[in-house]
């Protein structure tokens, strides 16, 4: 039975090849960065984490005690910073807008138990995911799989996949996740679509955010890197 692994830090990365070393007869696929990235976890909540499979950082969304309004997902650590960008800059276009983040870092987990032993069950699956709420789920792989895992799920037709879409060439690390509509503008301008704002709100977001896309083309053409605002971003909230 094959396990596979999108850890979104590094503290998570090393639980998660601690604990593949120590398994055998499986296959245990580990999906990890090379670069350099932000320390989202610590130590001793990156163990509860991985250990759970899934679960709300609450420390990202803003839901006030209250139902969310959508929920925005992510497996895979450039993934899980480009989500962590749209919801800052939900929060600031958005102010009132109850946001719940998930991070899955056991992808597995998504699945029934019936089909796989790291599945959970539809009841917990429906807490933390809802029901009846948008999902935008942005994941370090193709959209297919996301669907596949989760067709017999009661919020299904609410899941809004972004993933790698084949597309690429000689260019920066942001303008990749640019180029398969998997950074930072893409998915806030995806879950502007998804909530019931009225064009008179949505519309001029949308126009910002797309505007921001094409400075974004604009620089990377004439400087060969990504703006100092997307290279220099970092969480602004308390954890």
């Amino acid at each position: 039975m094959v396990r596979v692994y999108f850890p979104p830090d590094a503290n998570t990365l090393l639980w998660i090849g601690d604990h593949c070393l120590k398994t055998w007869d499986r296959v245990n696929v580990i999906v990890a960065g090379k670069q350099p990235e932000p320390q989202w976890l610590a130590m001793e909540n990156a163990i509860r984490h991985c250990e759970a499979g899934l679960g709300i950082w609450d420390w990202a969304g803003a839901e006030d005690g209250l139902e969310p309004d959508i929920l925005i997902a992510c497996a895979g650590h450039v993934p899980t910073m480009e989500t962590l960008a749209a919801v800052d800059l939900l929060r600031h276009s958005l102010p009132h807008l109850r946001t719940r983040v998930v991070n899955v870092v056991d992808l597995m987990i998504l699945q029934s138990p019936q089909h796989h032993p790291h599945g959970i069950s539809d009841e917990d699956f429906d807490q933390i995911l809802t029901t009846h709420r948008p999902v935008i789920f942005a994941y370090h792989g193709y959209p297919y799989l996301i669907h596949r895992l989760i067709y017999n799920r009661a919020n299904h037709p609410n899941f809004h996949v972004r993933g790698f879409i084949e597309k690429g060439t000689t260019t920066t690390p942001f303008d990749i996740a640019v180029l398969n509509e998997l950074d930072r503008f893409h998915l806030a301008i995806e879950a502007i679509r998804r909530l019931p704002l009225g064009n008179e709100i949505a519309f001029p977001l949308i126009a910002g955010l797309e505007e921001k896309l094409a400075l974004h083309k604009k620089y990377v053409c004439e400087h060969g890197e990504d703006m100092p605002e997307i290279r220099d971003w970092k969480w602004p909230y308390t954890r």
